[in-house]
């Protein structure tokens, strides 16, 4: 991935300002932030958003007409309870529209550019939660879920183009995605989690997956068999908003050492 300029979408909490995604990406040139999309559209307005992204689009690339990475980062979480809808429907239509449609919008508005250029990347960011559901969460688990199989499909259309796709997989990290995450003792901390991020996408060009290891709990529960077991710890651990969004640090532990992760005393590869 050989990137001359590179563009990003709406910044996640403070994961978006703690990614340098242009030095990952080898680009000397500061990104510029697009900004969140509005999140309170009502159907008549999703014409607005559109054009919106396209204006931006616009002047981006006449400012740099040689870009050729974007990095759809767009993201707000919310906790929500689904006995009554008054206490979930609002919130859930706001974290679709910011955490899918924004990615989207920002696609269509690249898209033909990106194509035209010998080289290209679209980088999603995704989430470990796309995999394990956190409880408190339903709609930004959903949100999330559904940007992996939107990387995993556009991926194969654009297969016949010189657009790569690549899907960004964060664990938790010591965010302001929700109250007192900031503080908490299971979250990745952010310089950690960008080393790695890094360290990968120096060493593995071709990835259609950039996967910290503190990542591979929740994204091989399926695989691994343990899934209910994944869930279950996910959800076990409490924080300030009444639940966790990450792994205990026993576990995290037995991935770092050895590569692998021990279930029930059954050895468990994670790769």
């Amino acid at each position: 991935m050989r990137a001359h300029r590179s563009v990003r979408g709406a910044q996640v909490g403070d994961l978006g300002a703690a990614l340098p995604v242009a030095v990952l990406l080898g680009v000397a040139q500061p990104l510029r932030r697009l900004g969140e999309p509005p999140v309170d559209l009502a159907p008549g307005e999703a014409r607005v958003a559109r054009l919106v992204a396209e204006a931006v689009a616009k002047e981006v690339l006449a400012k740099h007409p040689d870009l050729n990475v974007l990095v759809t980062m767009a993201g707000i979480m919310r906790i929500e309870d689904w006995h009554k809808p008054e206490s979930f429907l609002a919130s859930a239509e706001a974290v679709l529209t910011t955490n899918v449609l924004g990615p989207i919008r920002l696609i269509a508005a690249f898209i033909e550019h990106l194509q035209a250029q010998p080289d290209a990347t679209i980088i999603t960011v995704s989430s470990g939660l796309a995999f394990a559901p956190l409880k408190v969460t339903p709609s930004y688990n959903a949100s999330k879920a559904a940007i992996h199989m939107l990387s995993e499909s556009i991926r194969l259309q654009l297969a016949d183009t010189t657009v790569k796709v690549v899907e960004l997989e964060p664990p938790a990290v010591p965010t302001s995605l929700l109250p007192g995450q900031e503080n908490s003792e299971y979250a990745m901390p952010l310089d950690e989690f960008v080393a790695e991020v890094v360290a990968l996408l120096e060493s593995q060009p071709d990835a259609k997956e950039i996967q910290v290891e503190r990542v591979k709990f929740l994204r091989y529960g399926e695989a691994r068999g343990d899934y209910d077991q994944v869930v279950e710890t996910l959800n076990a651990r409490p924080t300030p908003t009444g639940s966790s969004f990450g792994q205990p640090r026993r576990r995290v532990a037995q991935l770092r050492d050895d590569g692998a992760a021990t279930t029930s005393g059954k050895r468990l590869s994670v790769t």
